[in-house]
């Protein structure tokens, strides 16, 4: 059965600033997710129920623990936990090692770390180096994405209380698009839907975030390879110094026609302008 991503309830609504109306509002779902990694927990989120198993791999693969399909040989829910929905059992190939106690998630959650930016980027670049990438792409098909997500983001529209992540294509065609309440576990999911239908490395794609790009997403975005990031709102400082030292082209403020190029701009390039008609 499909997880739901959205829950009715009853309000009261105040209308016009005078009158109490009983209705009813459209919420979106969240529920804890814990995953385990061969019978021990390293991760519990917050998270929006629906493609919890895109949210494992995509968070397995960010942590570099995974590195290929073939690391992984399945994913199921703990039949022996108190709430199966909420927990997950993922089953990695003998020859993957797991060190515990370097997952990311632990050190880098909040900005209280205790690490400086730099000390956070050079430990991130042990597992991923920076990326290299001819892609190039035009402001025209890039000042498009915003408005192809926003059409697809279905729970959105119902409760206007998710966040998403969608992968596009040089062309600007839409590929994956997910939803959740937290922007990380977006990014996650639609990782984890490129790395379980062997669609990695996403060298030649885009990631537009719709809201603003932290650290943490250009971390995961850099774990998948991918060379531009977007975001419909604004970067981090620690955001743009990651990116410009991981080789990855960050934009900001992605509405209408307009941008902020934050780092490596070569690869985003103005529509040509129209030649002047000779009289």
């Amino acid at each position: 059965m499909k997880a739901a991503q959205t829950r009715r309830t009853k309000i009261v609504r105040l209308a016009d600033g005078k009158r109490m109306e009983s209705k009813s509002d459209i919420l979106a779902v969240e529920e804890p997710l814990e995953i385990r990694v061969r019978g021990r927990s390293i991760a519990i989120t917050m998270r929006t129920p629906c493609h919890d198993d895109e949210l494992a791999a995509g968070f397995l693969l960010t942590e570099g623990i995974l590195r290929k399909r073939g690391d992984m040989i399945s994913i199921a829910p703990c039949a022996q936990s108190d709430s199966p929905e909420n927990t997950l059992n993922v089953f990695l190939a003998p020859s993957v090692e797991v060190d515990f106690e370097k997952l990311t998630r632990h050190v880098f959650a909040s900005s209280s770390c205790g690490l400086c930016g730099k000390a956070s980027i050079d430990a991130v670049h042990q597992h991923f180096p920076p990326v290299k990438s001819n892609l190039r792409i035009s402001a025209k098909i890039l000042s498009q994405l915003p408005d192809k997500m926003c059409a697809a983001q279905k729970s959105f529209a119902q409760t206007g209380g998710l966040h998403a992540a969608a992968i596009f294509d040089s062309r600007g065609k839409l590929l994956f698009l997910r939803e959740d309440v937290g922007r990380h576990n977006a990014v996650d999911k639609v990782v984890g839907c490129g790395f379980l239908k062997n669609k990695l490395p996403f060298a030649s794609h885009i990631l537009l975030v719709s809201g603003r790009a932290s650290f943490e997403i250009m971390q995961k975005a850099l774990a998948a390879r991918i060379a531009i990031v977007a975001a419909i709102s604004a970067p981090s400082s620690l955001a743009v110094e990651f990116a410009r030292e991981s080789g990855q082209s960050l934009v900001g403020f992605l509405r209408g026609g307009s941008m902020n190029i934050y780092s490596n701009p070569e690869r985003i390039f103005p529509e040509k302008p129209s030649p002047r008609k000779s009289r």
